[in-house]
């Protein structure tokens, strides 16, 4: 009655279960461990203790910006420089604008500062004169993909769209670091912006989407085997209808 398993048809049809069934399985586990990362880098970050609270580093020690150093505190000294607001940041809720300055370091590149939060329609106090020692947060340069961020042109003079070393490459003649520190302890009129977890440690929509990738993978292996099962009935039926001389001329 299984005469029929000899046949070149379902030689094929077996290796292709045999390669299909664990080729899902290993693509659905690599999809959960993925998901798995993204879930202990968020629990590690959310363990990690605020800016204010750590022994803030020199800046050239933990650059360049990774998960690791990401919303560690950075110390950094230098003077004030060209300022500019960021808009459309909100803070709680409220409309606003973060204010950024670039601070030219001892090392003769500008890092950007951002020194607080402004609500809208207020004015940016001036930054202080002189040598000054600023710790904050290190972020790493935002992209197109961060909330708040316009890639759009048409801002006014004195205004980013983006807190990255690209977005002022064209404005100031300065090198500039491919980070940024928000600052701790944000002057008068200012709030202080709260660190931003690192790319890729947040329970986001791609974390999510690494959960239903696991999902799927493993309904294929489950859908090759149901297949597999199924056509090896009917072949069975088929054959024993044969056999019995019931199949159709």
């Amino acid at each position: 009655m299984y005469r029929f398993l000899r046949t070149p048809r379902w030689w094929g049809i077996n290796l292709f279960v045999l390669l299909a069934v664990p080729f899902c399985v290993f693509m659905g586990t690599w999809q959960l461990g993925k998901f798995e990362d993204r879930v202990d880098s968020h629990q590690e970050a959310e363990r990690k203790p605020d800016a204010s609270a750590q022994r803030a580093e020199p800046l050239a020690e933990l650059l360049p910006v990774d998960k690791e150093t990401s919303g560690r505190a950075a110390e950094a000294s230098g003077r004030y420089g060209e300022q500019f607001l960021v808009p459309d940041r909100e803070l709680d809720g409220r409309p606003g604008a973060y204010v950024l300055t670039l601070l030219r370091t001892d090392e003769g590149r500008s890092l950007p500062v951002v020194r607080g939060w402004l609500p809208a329609g207020a004015e940016a106090p001036p930054a202080p004169s002189g040598e000054v020692t600023v710790v904050g947060a290190l972020q790493a340069s935002e992209n197109q993909g961060t909330k708040g961020v316009r890639t759009a042109g048409g801002l006014p003079e004195g205004q980013l769209g983006m807190i990255s070393a690209a977005s002022l490459v064209n404005v100031v003649t300065d090198d500039v670091y491919d980070a940024w520190i928000t600052l701790t302890d944000a002057p008068a009129g200012l709030t202080p912006v709260p660190a931003a977890a690192a790319a890729g440690t947040g329970l986001d929509a791609k974390a999510f989407q690494n959960l239903g990738y696991t999902a799927e993978w493993f309904v294929f292996g489950g859908f090759v085997v149901f297949m597999w099962f199924r056509l090896l009935r009917r072949d069975k039926e088929a054959a024993r209808d044969e056999d019995l001389g019931l199949a159709a001329s």
